[in-house]
């Protein structure tokens, strides 16, 4: 309820009157005049009750009268009254009814009342209320109210002195709380009001208000106390103390520092009076020195007395902190005492207060700042700023080491500190931490060093200075300051100074930049700079305090033991240097980050990078002539071991420990780079180096991405990780991670740092893997990765530097370090490749090939593994972005074909996926001119030695990139033709000729030529399985797509493709070599047929020449109109009969084939008619199908005309046909006869014998079996061609060659699959194909003209040569050859042929041939009848002799056909005399044949011999019909040869070798029977033409009938001699044969006509009975049975004569 109120008033009314009433009942008896007093003061309250409207305002108008009656009571000394009286004034004054007249008669009561003792408190309590309820009281008045507080202070009674002090500093708080209200009030009257009178106070100031003025005189008069001095204003006091003076000061100084500022009269007090009193003061703490005594000055306050040291440090704290604007001199003397005070040499306590001032100070930043720009940065003042770091860092420092000189004020004490307060700490750090100073880790948090033990306690809220002993103003004695006290102050300052100032230029920069953004938004085009001032002060203030405050939290860093602490001093370092950072201060930057750097390692670890960098940092920074060292790690720290490694060194160390607090230093310096990565610049090497270390030590490896992973450690058991820190590898491998990831996010200038900083990394890395088979640090390179990985969205900025440098890499001779590299380059390439950028690669060909181009720069890598890694990421670019690769693909097609035959296979067949890949799926995408390179990069494949495999398949791949060739052939040309025009351009435009392979051609062509020439080069492979499969398909390519080729591109094709390849191919086959190859590796069997590298050489030239044979076949009509093709066709041959020449049997029959495949081209005609050829075989005559013949309807269109045809749809235009015929007769004329020389030339050169040498030698070659039946086989197609000019000469060149063919032996092992088993009589093919090549001339002699047949005399000779052989095999040479029967396979290297069957054929075709032109001129001429009669002697002589009996019996059947033929035409030319000489021949082929000297073999049965005995009688017949009656015709000497041989036979025909059993079989009877009949039959012809020749007949029968009696005779005389031995075998024998030809002798002459029976061959007949009867007696029975049938045809003798005369005249 407010004072006010009406109800207030009425209870004020009646409370008062209650008041007066109780002081009148007290004052009653002993006081009537109070009791009067007070009764009239009733009255006249009640009075203004009720006259007045306004009570209140009355009331305080009659103030005076109406407190008379109260003052009056307290007069009386009566307690209890005065009490009444004290409260009744307290009433009035709070209900503001006392005027000032009334409150100063209040005072002066008061004053009574305190002068005499009485009711002290409730004296302080009127005051007090008299002073605050109204403002009544002032001036001369307020000052005597305020003596009496202070006089009430120093009374004997402590409550009272206690409640006096509370109301003094009210009180003065009361007097200024007016003077700032009275402020409030004038603040809008701007002119001053005019001087207050009756100011009797000389000090006074006239200029200001009431209320000013009085607290000015107040405060002046506490400045005059403090300093000892009679006041002016406060009269009366009687005593005062300095504490307590001080601490009014600093109340008021700090409660009101706006009047100070406000009023210069103020200021003026402060400046005069306040600071020279404060120095004056300090002046015994400055002069004492710990220790000394101070006997120079006797006067006792020169000791430093800790209540007023303290306060005056507190009345400094305020006016630093309120005025320092005012005082800038005297601050910069107050902080310099301040840093003295800190000094070591101070008393504890001393610099403990001294500590927590400086601490007050660090809080206020902007203060600090004010320092720094009024001291710092004037020219020349005191560096007041630094000094201030400086001095914490010293006093740190020195704590560490005076605790150690035993000083008294330190003792050391327990654990816990001092007193409560230690033990609260003890307490809240967790248990009271017993336990000597050094001993094991305690709970406590503490610092140590070099063992010291300073214990840690909480002693402020971060941010602010809650001081300990500057609150202790009760206490008189220094208190004793615990362990660790000063330490921890010291340690909330540094960090409030640091986070301080941090935030102050954090906030400021902010605010900087986004003032600046907001400009830059407003008028984008004005590039604003900032002024430089504010920057300047920062920069000052970093640069005055970094050396400070690194010395200091190093020190700390390395002392710290607990985790809080550590994490509060990194953070500090790390504000540090990141505001360092910021500011571009580069020194502090690197100093800070160098020291949390080396926090991270372990103690005196051995890093270049920090050693320098520490180098230029640590020069001694002087304080206060203390040297501040950065201090080096001190290694005894009681810290937890959590991981222990190897150091990254060259030289292998011992290991290295981390700790625990290690890994929280590192964790600070990811955080530093994490978060501040933009400021660090060049410092980054710092930083990567350190964390290369650390991550080197706790044994992490990267893995995929080059995120670093906990790997197990390589070295062997030197890791050991404690489970604490296994937890936080992952975290840190995280951290590690992010912190690269974070580089997206930095500017390129900071990216290019970062990349700069690991490049060096590596590059050292890289120098200490050197020569050592060690583990190399990985760090950079997966860092480098990690970097480039995420930057990709401006990957060009960083990709050379960092492709570049891992380039380098990749060359490492340490296998890990490589792999690396090469993991790193090609991840990059593939996520840049893979990245969207923006635009997109496909329209930034420049990116693609920036991108690119360390794929291609990594094949100059010798090392196989990092060509492997090239070559699976190209494997994997293709397979993910082959589609956009473009311009790229020349780069990725010449890494696929970068390949070596040094490398290993694997290799080679990773780059070959990617070429299959390639030709698989993209040659459509690519550029068509990269398709020449895919040809090239393919042929590489084919040409590489590693793997057989590959080469092969890369054929087949050629095989499909032809095929693509001509499916896009269209596109492609079109695609060529555009980049050939530009390109040519270009050339123009340059003045240079367009420089490409195979240039003339077009483009497209080039392309195919390029394809042949790679295949050109496979075909001539060491391999022999490239140069087949490579042969194979580039004939298959040139068939199937040669139709695209343009004409004039075919001449290249013929000659630089095709007859280049051949020549190759001949030179490498002739220098082949001979040694047998082993069986290729392991269980690869190689056939004999491919046992030596020459064999393989052979296989190759034999396809290429069919290949090319084929081309030449199939393409004619396009190559005819080459030029140059009658010299092509020459080339070609010439390689044919090279090769057909060649020593290798399959090389030479190939060539065969291939000529005969050019020469099989039928003339082509139109399907419905047929070829010339077969015309021809079929017995046309020449005249129809000769090309020369009147064109007609029946005429088959020609060569000529389908040759055009096909030309004009090749060309597409019509051309002008030639007269058909001549011209191409003509040209092919001269092909064939070209062919026909190489054939000559050929067989000449193969079947000529070997010269020289005894059989025994091995002849140098012998030409095959069926190289010989392919080379005579090519003759009858061949001769088709040339039969129009074919001469004698030629046929007998023919006979040469056909006759050099059949006599070649074949070798023994060739036998058993070319030879029949002997007893087959079959010709083998090579006979054949003579005797066909004959029959084809014959044939052709036959229908030809006239002229030709003078040939047929050679054919005959030919033949006949062969038909020798039956008897007479031909000689090869000098070489001895074994007959196949009596030669077993394996004695004999050289097998004759079984000559038999074919000499036999030869023989029928003779026969045959001689029968249809027996009459023709030449072959009467030529005598060739003889010729047949003298080659059948041969076998007709040998008989039995023969090595296969059918050959007489055919020579035999041959020479009756023969004869039968050519006798009538003999006779017919009888008068010519052409044929005297063949009878002399005819004679003896007779006489040879009927009485052969062989005999007939042992095992010839009866039956055999009866059929053999035929043909000797069929041979007599032919005597008797076709010889004997023409007798006339024929020479008489024949004739008589003739009879003389009929003679013979009808005798001497015993052979000596049978058995008795067979005797009368054996004895040829029936052929003598013949030979009788037949010369009987002659003898007594009566058509004998001349007397000779009946003579010669009578005297051949004469003889033979004497002969007969005469062995007779002599068995007769000899059978008697024997007596009873048996006569020999032959003689016995030779009787029988006499009986048996007596008895045909008889059977004759009974056949013959009587009449040409000479008398005296009868008588001659029967003179032979008597001799016959005397044989009866002999004793064989053979004889004796032959003996009857001699015997009996004499019956008919037995009868008389009929008519001697008639026998007479006969």
């Amino acid at each position: 309820m407010s004072t006010s109120s009406p109800e207030a008033v009425k209870k004020l009314l009646e409370n008062m009157q209650t008041d007066l009433r109780s002081l009148s009942m007290e004052c009653k008896k002993k006081f009537p005049p109070v009791k009067e007093a007070a009764e009239s003061g009733i009255v006249k309250i009640k009075t203004i009750a009720a006259r007045n409207s306004d009570i209140l305002a009355t009331l305080k108008e009659n103030s005076s009268e109406v407190v008379q009656p109260f003052l009056m009571g307290c007069g009386t000394k009566e307690p209890k009254i005065t009490q009444l009286c004290l409260a009744a004034i307290q009433r009035l004054m709070s209900h503001e009814v006392v005027s000032e007249a009334a409150a100063g008669n209040i005072i002066n009561m008061l004053w009574q009342l305190m002068e005499n003792g009485q009711e002290e408190l409730k004296l302080l309590q009127t005051v007090l209320v008299l002073l605050t309820t109204n403002t009544v009281v002032h001036d001369q008045v307020l000052s005597k109210a305020i003596v009496l507080c202070f006089r009430l202070h120093f009374t004997k009674d402590n409550i009272t002195n206690n409640t006096a002090a509370a109301t003094v500093r009210q009180v003065v708080t009361v007097v200024f709380e007016r003077m700032v209200a009275e402020d409030e009030r004038f603040k809008d009257i701007v002119d001053q009001p005019p001087p207050v009178q009756g100011n009797t106070n000389r000090r006074s100031v006239s200029t200001l208000r009431p209320s000013a003025k009085d607290a000015y005189m107040l405060f002046q008069d506490l400045c005059q106390l403090v300093n000892a001095d009679a006041p002016y204003w406060l009269v009366g006091m009687t005593e005062m103390t300095r504490t307590f003076g001080l601490e009014l000061l600093e109340s008021v100084l700090n409660d009101f520092p706006r009047v100070f500022l406000q009023h210069q009269e103020f200021s003026f007090l402060l400046k005069e009076r306040v600071c020279p009193l404060v120095i004056k003061l300090f002046s015994p703490n400055i002069k004492f020195r710990q220790g000394n005594s101070s006997a120079a000055s006797p006067a006792p306050v020169e000791k430093p007395y800790f209540p007023i040291c303290m306060r005056l440090l507190r009345v400094v704290s305020v006016l630093i902190k309120h005025f320092y604007s005012l005082l800038v001199t005297e601050c910069e003397i107050f902080l310099s005492l301040l840093v003295k005070f800190l000094d070591g040499e101070k008393p504890q306590w001393l610099r403990a207060v001294a500590v927590e001032s400086v601490h007050r100070l660090c809080v206020q930043p902007h203060l600090l700042r004010s320092f720094c720009l009024s001291y710092d940065m004037k020219q020349h003042s005191t560096k007041v700023f630094r000094d201030i770091v400086n001095a914490l860092g010293s006093f740190i420092q020195s704590l560490f080491i005076v605790l150690n000189t035993g000083n008294p004020a330190a003792t050391n004490t327990s654990t816990g500190g001092s007193g409560a307060q230690g033990a609260a700490q003890g307490a809240a750090q967790g248990g009271p931490g017993a336990g000597g100073q050094g001993g094991s880790l305690t709970t406590q948090a503490a610092f140590e060093y070099r063992g010291t033990w300073i214990p840690l306690m909480t002693v402020s809220v971060q941010g602010s200075a809650k001081a300990t002993y500057l609150e202790m103003l009760d206490k008189v004695e220094p208190p004793s300051i615990p362990e660790g006290y000063a330490m921890s102050v010291a340690f909330s300052a540094l960090l409030d100074l640091v986070r301080g100032i941090t935030s102050m230029i954090e906030r400021a920069l902010a605010k900087e930049e986004e003032e600046a953004a907001v400009r830059r938004e407003a008028n984008p085009d004005q590039n604003t700079q900032l002024e430089p001032g504010a920057h300047l002060v920062w920069e000052e203030m970093v640069s005055a305090c970094w050396c400070g405050l690194l010395a200091a939290l190093s020190l700390l860093l390395d002392a710290s033991t607990d985790e809080t602490a550590t994490e509060s001093i990194l953070k500090a370092e790390l504000t540090v240097a990141a505001l360092c950072g910021r500011l571009g201060l580069v020194t502090p930057r690197d100093a800070f980050i160098t020291a949390i750097c080396k926090a991270s390692l372990p103690p005196h670890y051995a890093l270049t990078v920090l050693s320098s960098n520490t180098a230029n940092i640590n020069k001694a920074y002087s304080i206060q002539g203390q040297s501040v060292q950065i201090i080096s790690s001190s290694s005894e720290s009681h810290q937890q071991v959590v991981a222990v490694g190897q150091p990254l060194s060259v030289q292998p160390q011992g290991t290295v420990v981390l700790t625990a607090k290690n890994i929280q230093c590192m964790r600070t310096l990811l955080n530093l780079a994490h978060c501040h990565g933009v400021v660090l610049g060049t410092s980054w090497q710092l930083v990567l180096a350190t964390l290369q270390h650390l991550v080197w030590i706790l044994g992490l490896k990267p893995g995929v991405g080059g995120a670093l992973k906990p790997g197990r450690a390589v070295e062997g058991p030197s890791t050991v990780l404690t489970t604490a820190v296994m937890t936080d590898l992952p975290v840190i491998s995280n951290i590690l991670s992010r912190l690269f990831e974070s580089s997206q996010y930095l500017d390129d200038v900071s990216l290019h740092h970062l990349i700069h900083a690991l490049c060096s990394l590596s590059l050292e890395a890289v120098e200490m893997a050197y020569g050592t088979n060690k583990e190399p640090s990985l760090f950079a390179v997966a860092k480098l990765l990690e970097t480039g990985l995420v930057n990709m969205d401006r990957i060009e900025i960083l990709w050379r530097p960092l492709t570049g440098h891992l380039l380098e890499v990749c060359q490492h001779p340490n296998a890990r370090m490589r792999e690396w590299g090469a993991e790193a380059v090609t991840s990059l390439i593939k996520a840049g490749l893979a990245y969207k950028h923006n635009p997109p690669l496909a329209q930034n060909q420049r990116l693609q090939l920036l991108l690119l181009n360390p794929l291609k720069e990594l094949s100059n890598v010798l090392h196989a593994d990092i060509r492997q890694k090239q070559l699976e990421s190209v494997l994997q670019i293709l397979q993910s972005q082959g589609d956009s690769l473009g311009p790229g693909w020349p780069l990725v097609l010449g890494v696929i074909g970068a390949i070596r035959n040094d490398q290993g296979e694997s290799l080679i067949r990773t780059a070959f996926q990617c070429l299959q890949l390639v030709v698989t799926d993209f040659l459509p995408t690519m550029p068509c001119a990269c398709l020449q390179i895919v040809v090239d990069v393919a042929g590489s494949f084919g040409l590489q030695n590693q793997e057989l495999n590959i080469s092969l398949t890369s054929i087949g791949l050629l095989w499909n990139i032809s095929d693509y060739f001509f499916q896009r052939g269209e596109a492609i040309t079109q695609e060529l033709e555009r980049e050939e025009a530009a390109l040519q351009k270009q050339a123009q435009e340059k003045g240079e000729p367009l420089n490409r392979p195979f240039h003339p051609a077009p483009p497209f062509d080039c392309l195919w030529l390029c394809l042949y020439a790679k295949l050109g080069q496979l075909c001539v492979d060491p391999r022999p399985a490239v140069r087949k499969s490579a042969g194979q398909t580039m004939f298959s390519t040139i068939a199937a797509h040669g139709t695209l080729l343009q004409q004039p591109t075919w001449h290249i094709v013929v000659w630089k493709v095709l007859f280049h390849l051949l020549d190759c191919v001949r030179k490498s086959s002739t220098t082949a070599d001979r040694e047998k190859i082993e069986s290729g590796g392991g269980n690869i069997l190689i056939h004999h047929s491919r046992d030596t590298a020459e064999k393989q050489w052979a296989e190759t030239w034999v396809l290429t020449l069919a290949g090319v044979a084929r081309i030449f076949n199939t393409r004619r009509y396009l190559l005819q109109q080459l030029g140059d093709y009658f010299k092509a066709w020459e080339v070609l041959l010439d390689h044919i009969q090279s090769a057909a020449l060649s020593k290798n049997s399959e090389v030479s029959l190939a060539a065969l084939k291939s000529f005969q495949e050019i020469l099989q081209i039928a003339t082509p005609v139109k399907d419905s008619t047929m070829s010339t050829d077969a015309l021809a075989a079929m017995g046309v005559p020449p005249v129809l199908i000769d090309p020369l013949s009147a064109p007609g309807p029946g005429r088959p269109l020609l060569r000529s005309d389908s040759m055009l045809e096909r030309l004009t749809s090749y060309n597409g235009a019509e051309l002008q046909a030639p007269p058909p015929g001549e011209e191409s007769t003509l040209e092919d004329a001269a092909l064939w006869w070209s062919a026909w020389n190489t054939w000559y030339r050929t067989g000449t050169d193969s079947t000529r014998p070997p010269s020289g040498g005894t059989g025994t030698d091995r002849p140098s070659f012998v030409p095959s079996q069926p190289f010989l039946t392919a080379l005579v086989q090519i003759f009858p197609a061949l001769y088709q061609h040339i039969k129009t000019g074919f001469s004698m000469e030629d046929l007998r060149k023919l006979g040469v060659i056909l006759h050099g063919a059949v006599s070649i032996p074949i070798s023994s092992d060739a036998s058993p699959f070319i030879l029949p088993s002997y007893t087959e009589a079959v010709l083998t093919s090579l006979q054949e194909a003579v005797l066909t090549a004959l029959d084809v001339l014959q044939k052709a002699i036959c229908v030809g003209p006239e002229n030709l047949q003078v040939m047929y005399p050679a054919i005959f000779e030919q033949l006949l040569l062969f038909v020798e052989f039956s008897c007479k095999p031909p000689q090869y040479g000098k070489m001895e050859t074994k007959h196949v029967a009596n030669a077993k396979y394996n004695q004999a290297e050289w097998v004759a042929l079984n000559y038999v069957p074919f000499a036999e054929r030869s023989l029928e075709v003779v026969v045959d041939l001689y029968h249809k032109t027996a009459c023709h001129k030449a072959v009467i001429n030529e005598k060739v009848l003889q010729n047949i009669i003298k080659t059948l002697r041969m076998p007709l002589g040998l008989k039995y002799g023969c090595p296969s009996e059918s050959t007489w019996k055919l020579a035999v059947s041959s020479l009756l056909k023969v004869l039968s033929t050519g006798l009538p035409v003999a006779r017919q030319h009888a008068s010519s005399r052409k044929f005297d000489t063949m009878w002399p021949e005819l004679a003896n082929a007779f006489k040879d044949f009927l009485f052969t000297k062989s005999t007939p073999p042992d095992n010839v049965s009866i039956q055999e011999f009866q059929k053999n005995e035929a043909i000797d009688v069929e041979v007599v017949q032919l005597i008797s019909t076709e010889i004997l009656p023409f007798a006339i015709f024929i020479p008489k000497d024949f004739v008589g040869q003739i009879m003389a041989m009929l003679n013979k036979g009808s005798i001497h025909s015993q052979s000596s070798s049978f058995t008795e059993a067979e005797v009368d079989v054996r004895m040829r009877e029936e052929f003598s029977k013949v030979c009788f009949e037949t010369l009987l039959q002659f003898s007594f012809s009566n058509k004998v033409s001349t007397p000779q020749e009946g003579y010669i007949s009578r005297m051949a029968l004469s003889v033979l009938l004497k002969r007969s009696q005469d062995v007779l005779r002599r068995y007769v005389d000899d059978e008697r001699l024997s007596g009873r031995c048996p006569l020999p075998r032959q003689q016995v024998t030779e009787i029988i044969f006499v009986l048996k030809a007596i008895s045909t002798l008889m059977d004759s002459l009974k056949k013959t006509q009587p009449e040409n029976v000479d008398g005296t061959t009868w008588a001659q007949v029967i003179a032979l009975y008597p001799t016959l009867v005397e044989c009866i007696t002999c004793s064989s029975s053979e004889v004796s049975s032959a003996l009857k049938e001699a015997m009996g045809p004499f019956k008919d003798f037995m009868q008389p004569p009929v008519s001697r005369v008639q026998n007479g005249e006969s």
